[in-house]
């Protein structure tokens, strides 16, 4: 198993509980494999990590847009903290690179899945909790989830802000179109492709329809946006 010393490096803050950092990046399918020795895996410390970034991110947005009423406060929380953006934390972590994953999830790209990477940064956020409390977790969160805040918005906001931008162009016809959907019943996820006229011009995966739909509009954007820099 890779050397998590890196990783602590990355974020700032070393473990006094190094299990509680390998549980956080331990895949569900790692911990079945293992006949002797059952690790402990990253679901029930994701679950706690999920509760800490809502009360830091909704303390955050109440305290920095005081005039902003309860509903774009929940509007621009959601964004900030939606699987695209934790995904973008992770990748910029590059936690993939220290999981520790089954034979099968690691053949079927399970380390570079953006629902794994995004549910590895809430099990992070909780290990974080539990090993040096709510400031800890918090100077993580308002470093690496809380920035960037824009960029991620242009996500949640994504399939609307396409589909004004191709309208404005009268670009022709937006439509999106499921290209396939893996992994077990309990834990799908689907990939999803945005159309401009039937021809793909973005692609995207999620553990729902809708993210997926999300994640394939915010690739059309940001290629476009590529396009016009060229």
């Amino acid at each position: 198993m890779v050397s998590l010393d890196g990783l602590e490096e990355k974020i700032g803050y070393r473990f006094q509980d190094k299990s509680l950092l390998r549980q956080a990046l331990t895949h569900s399918s790692y911990s079945n494999e293992q006949k002797i020795r059952k690790w402990k895996h990253y679901e029930r410390v994701e679950f706690l990590g999920d509760a800490v970034l809502e009360l830091v991110s909704s303390d955050y947005f109440y305290h920095a847009y005081p005039e902003e009423s309860e509903g774009n406060l929940t509007k621009m929380r959601a964004a900030a903290v939606c699987e695209q953006a934790l995904a973008i934390t992770g990748r910029e972590l590059d936690l993939g690179s220290y999981m520790a994953f089954g034979k099968g999830e690691e053949q079927q790209g399970g380390r570079e899945r953006e629902s794994i990477i995004a549910d590895a940064v809430e099990a992070l956020i909780g290990a974080l909790y539990l090993d040096g409390g709510l400031s800890e977790a918090k100077k993580f969160i308002d470093r690496f989830v809380l920035n960037d805040l824009d960029n991620k918005r242009l996500f949640y906001d994504a399939k609307s802000v396409l589909q004004e931008m191709l309208q404005e162009e009268k670009a022709g016809e937006l439509t999106y179109r499921q290209v396939r959907e893996d992994g077990p019943e309990h834990d799908k996820v689907f990939v999803m492709e945005a159309l401009l006229n039937g021809e793909p011009i973005g692609v995207g995966e999620g553990k729902s329809k809708k993210t997926a739909q999300q994640q394939a509009a915010y690739d059309a954007l940001l290629k476009r946006r590529g396009g016009r820099e060229e």
